[in-house]
């Protein structure tokens, strides 16, 4: 049975946010902050590397300088694609700059629970419930942890939430919830069981790992640890800047961009000074501190802006992207929540990012919605059929069936209208009843998006995970947990 995932791909729509000129301008104060400012790396096997390698290293403050040459050295070894294994081959997702795929976000606290309607916090049996929902979705390539398994230790939540996905889908997983040495040991013997040891993780990466850097210019240290744990192994690895303009960064979105780049740059130029040629991404959701309160905004023209200048980057760099996009700052799902969706994903779509994560989340990647979720994937279904452009060609053209109806007739009975139909975009959501109908109902997308995932719950059977493989992944856990 094919199982279909939904990739942008060859689009004809096309965007230049940054000339060749501000990229490289950007690249170059990248390079002065490394060398005069330093970044922060608190892991002494990262200041180990750097040191060894023959950057200037603080230990007391666990700041480091390196020089251009080391960075972009090291940055050529960047392997510039590659795939991300699902488990299921038909799913797997080409990182190769001409796909763009669309995620759950990661690391929400809060549900809008599916049955009651009511906010409440995150647990296991969500992350088993809302990876159901997404294997039964086409437009959902790859996951990210949606939340937070709140109802699971600290030490090994990470490692609950990844076996309960494998459990409850075929896709690929990405994670930004392992960060330790011994989670991280655990969740590459996991996925070694997967794909039949740990030396087929290379060819066959069923898990990668997404990092938060900790702005500004700065790394947190398991972090570190766990990435370079996951890097000797082959398992693709990214780290993910979230600079704000205003408070973590600098007011303008140039200065903002040099900023959340060094941090990113830095880090993966440590693994390619570690492993060369380990497989890396750029990620990143860099936004605009909110004027009146400082807060996070998870939304505005300066996201819009960053989505698709931080792909210039990234390609600048020859290496795939993760770019934070649809995660809304709005409380529910609403008119902001739409706008915010279509902006960010349409501008990081168009620039092609190789993945974009934030869908299914409101309140600034805080809460889940399975509404939300649904409708975000209509959107992307929306910016899927836009990026196709318009095929010109004598089939399309369609001048015998212009001929054969002539002036004042209709084409439905045509048989090249029965032949194309199908190609005109077909909305679940988009409301285009007729003006009563709605008066009767009062429904909109929101009711109908809840039912449809409600009805993916239920009927959705996704393909089991191997009892044994199961059992050994809970013992691995087992053996992480504090006694």
């Amino acid at each position: 049975m094919s199982k279909n995932i939904k990739s942008i791909t060859n689009p004809k729509l096309k965007l230049e946010i940054l000339t060749t000129e501000e990229v490289q301008k950007i690249h170059d104060a990248t390079l002065w902050i490394i060398e005069h400012v330093g970044v922060r790396f608190p892991s002494e096997r990262a200041l180990e590397i750097w040191e060894s390698c023959g950057a200037t290293v603080d230990r007391e403050k666990k700041i480091v300088r390196a020089r251009p040459n080391l960075i972009e050295d090291a940055l050529k070894k960047c392997p510039p694609k590659y795939d991300l294994a699902a488990r299921d081959p038909q799913q797997d997702c080409k990182l190769d700059g001409n796909h763009v795929y669309l995620g759950t976000d990661g690391c929400g606290v809060e549900v809008i629970d599916i049955e009651t309607g009511q906010k409440r916090t995150s647990c296991l049996s969500d992350v088993r419930d809302i990876s159901r929902v997404a294997d039964g979705t086409e437009e959902v390539g790859f996951h990210w942890v949606p939340v937070s398994a709140q109802d699971t230790p600290v030490e090994s939540r990470g490692l609950h939430e990844i076996k309960t996905i494998w459990e409850n889908s075929t896709k690929h997983v990405q994670t930004e919830s392992i960060y330790s040495v011994p989670e991280a040991k655990a969740a590459i013997e996991m996925a070694a069981l997967l794909v039949g040891g740990k030396g087929k993780l290379r060819e066959r990466p069923v898990l990668s790992l997404m990092q938060c850097t900790a702005p500004p210019l700065g790394h947190d240290g398991g972090s570190l640890d766990a990435a370079l744990l996951a890097a000797e192994v082959g398992i693709p690895t990214g780290f993910m800047t979230m600079a704000a303009c205003l408070t973590t960064g600098p007011a303008t979105m140039a200065g903002n961009l040099a900023v959340g780049n060094a941090e990113v740059i830095a880090g993966t130029a440590l693994l390619q000074l570690a492993y060369p040629g380990a497989p890396v991404f750029y990620a990143a959701a860099q936004t605009a501190s909110d004027l009146r309160t400082g807060a996070y905004t998870g939304g505005g023209p300066e996201d819009f802006l960053f989505g698709a200048a931080t792909n210039i980057l990234s390609d600048f760099y020859n290496i795939p992207l993760s770019m934070g996009a649809f995660a809304t700052g709005a409380k529910e799902p609403n008119w902001q929540a739409g706008l915010e969706g279509v902006m960010s994903s349409f501008m990081a779509s168009v620039v092609m990012s190789d993945m974009l994560l934030g869908c299914g989340f409101l309140h600034g990647s805080r809460i889940w919605s399975y509404a939300e979720m649904m409708m975000d994937c209509e959107i992307f279904s929306i910016i899927h059929k836009m990026m196709q452009g318009i095929v010109v060609d004598e089939e399309t053209l369609a001048l015998d069936a212009i001929a054969a109806v002539g002036p004042g007739g209709h084409f439905l009975a045509q048989k090249h209208t029965k032949k194309h139909m199908r190609e005109i975009f077909l909305p679940h959501f988009m409301d285009r009843r007729p003006y009563s109908a709605w008066e009767t109902n009062k429904d909109d997308a929101r009711d109908w998006a809840l039912a449809r995932a409600r009805k993916t719950l239920k009927e959705h059977q996704p393909d089991p995970l191997d009892p044994k493989i199961s059992e050994e992944m809970a013992r691995i856990i087992k053996s992480v947990e504090k006694k």
